[in-house]
């Protein structure tokens, strides 16, 4: 199943990046290997002429480590690697074992010769039993990841910047961000009819920087049944942390639904949820909507749901410039959580850098019954599936920060929802239901309550009972409420858009709704 993969993903980094510090590696004597990017494709292009081949398994004292086991395994600090040179970028590794069973490999590339880097029990602490059971200076297999620290918030303290672990995922922070929603090197065949298949980083090479750099660069070799890859990231910490990544992809066999730049996150309420969640706090997600920047300058703005039942979007978008899903709210107020610090999550934005042709955005929102399980899903298909023995290359740039709003185009700043009609008046029809869309910003935040604006709605089904927009009076940041009661009647499933324009032009980005209902059989 599809979730099962993300929920274990979240699990897993949740508990380790609370309480288990990551090792670092020592470089290894082995003879160097020339290395350069077009050494890595045609190694990839190469292994996709076989088979898949799993990777060997971990060594038998990391076989049968417990979550308990695992909680009990530390890194040692005094072991990251170049924390003992004035290198901007320090690297450090997760221990294999537990979820954790593929060992990947590691390298450092100098002056383009790549030496492993090989890991022994000693890079870390094991606590309480587990220390019983392990051998000192056994060296190991492989690891189950790595992460990279910089100066990111502070001069004198290196911060978690990027860490990849599991499968294909990864996360980066952005500066004053705190870990939230995964990336993926690709998604394959993502809750279609069978299985979705996972890829895998399965080896890494760190272009060793210099003191003055300020990017770093990583490159990857990615595995999968249907695919091979070879994957360049450059890395550059900062307020909105950017990762360029370029991908060349192999196809041992054609693939159904090949997804670009995949997303995953978690949604579980908001203020718009229609589902009930009996919880002291305002609003728990990671990410709060999906964000799609055209090339002409229209923006679509679509607030994520913890649906019913699994529900597919697809945003046929020609003229795509960017999408990625975000986080808005910025406030403690917002969220009321001090620990989970969800004001502070960072936004993911993708940038095509080359011509990715036409396809769609897919949006994926599965139910979610816990905080912890990811239940988000976005990417970008491309219309031509590929085919057996084809190869294509995609570059894109990820944007992970805070990204606020920006541009002349008023923004949804929120979603509200309820029982349809006016307020203190017993209903009289349950399927009337109203949204409220606050929008803030722009050329329409500065003009006055008698402006000429008007709201443009559609919706796919069931009828529009009433309509408002005016300027809220008092707001302490200018913002204009859309009402809108709509009459779902016996419908299902309805589709709703609208943004505010004058006689000329559009104002606002565009709000795009999907509101999934429970319709009792007549």
């Amino acid at each position: 199943m599809a979730l099962t993969a993300p929920m274990t993903r979240r699990s897993a980094l949740a508990t380790l990046l609370a309480g288990v510090a990551l090792p670092r590696t020592v470089l290894g004597q082995a003879t160097g290997q020339a290395f350069s990017f077009e050494w890595l494709k045609n190694r990839m292009q190469a292994r996709a002429q076989e088979p898949d081949t799993p990777p060997p398994p971990l060594d038998n004292f990391l076989q049968n480590l417990t979550y308990d086991d695992y909680r009990n395994i530390y890194f040692r600090p005094e072991a990251a690697r170049w924390s003992d040179t004035p290198l901007p970028f320090h690297v450090s590794s997760f221990h294999p074992g537990w979820l954790f069973k593929e060992p990947v490999q590691i390298h450092e590339v100098t002056d383009g010769t790549a030496r492993p880097l090989i890991f022994s029990t000693d890079d870390f602490e094991y606590r309480n039993d587990v220390g019983t059971r392990v051998p000192d200076h056994a060296e190991l297999s492989g690891i189950a990841g790595l992460k990279l620290t910089h100066p990111l918030n502070t001069a004198d303290k290196f911060d978690e910047v990027v860490t990849f672990l599991g499968a294909s995922y990864f996360r980066a922070l952005g500066r004053g961000n705190s870990y939230g929603l995964s990336a993926r090197g690709l998604a394959i065949n993502t809750w279609l009819n069978g299985p979705e298949e996972f890829p895998r980083f399965s080896e890494f090479w760190l272009e060793k920087p210099k003191t003055a750099d300020t990017s770093l660069t990583v490159y990857a070799a990615l595995d999968s049944a249907s695919v091979t890859g070879a994957y360049k990231f450059t890395i550059t910490p900062g307020d909105d942390t950017t990762m360029d990544v370029e991908a060349t992809l192999f196809f041992r066999e054609a693939v159904p639904q090949l997804g670009l730049g995949p997303l995953t996150s978690m949604f579980y309420f908001a203020e718009h949820s229609e589902r009930d969640f009996d919880d002291f706090r305002r609003q728990v997600h990671d990410s709060e909507a999906l964000k799609i920047i055209r090339k002409d300058g229209n923006v679509i703005m679509r607030p994520l749901n913890n649906p019913p039942r699994v529900s597919s979007s697809y945003f046929n978008e020609p003229n795509m410039a960017q999408f990625g899903l975000i986080q808005r709210d910025r406030t403690y107020e917002d969220y009321q959580d001090a620990g989970a610090r969800y004001h502070d999550r960072p936004s993911v934005m993708i940038e095509p850098l080359n011509d990715w042709g036409p396809g769609t955005v897919r949006l994926v929102e599965i139910p979610a019954e816990l905080e912890i399980d990811d239940n988000i899903v976005a990417f970008w298909v491309p219309k031509t599936a590929p085919q057996a023995g084809e190869s294509r290359t995609y570059s894109y740039r990820m944007h992970w920060g805070d990204l606020p709003p920006s541009g002349d185009l008023a923004w949804v700043q929120g979603t509200l929802a309820g029982i349809g009609g006016p307020s203190g008046v017993p209903l009289d029809n349950p399927n009337l239901r109203k949204f409220v869309v606050d929008f803030q910003g722009g050329a329409l935040g500065s003009m006055p309550e008698d402006a000429d604006v008007s709201p443009i709605i559609t919706h796919s089904a069931g009828e529009i009972d009433g309509m408002v927009l005016h300027k809220v009076t008092g707001a302490a940041v200018p913002t204009w409420r859309l009402f809108i009661d709509i009459d779902g009647q016996d419908h299902d499933l309805i589709e709703l858009t609208a943004h505010v324009a004058d006689d000329t032009q559009r104002l606002s980005e565009t709000w795009v709704f999907q509101w999934l209902r429970e319709v009792a059989p007549t």
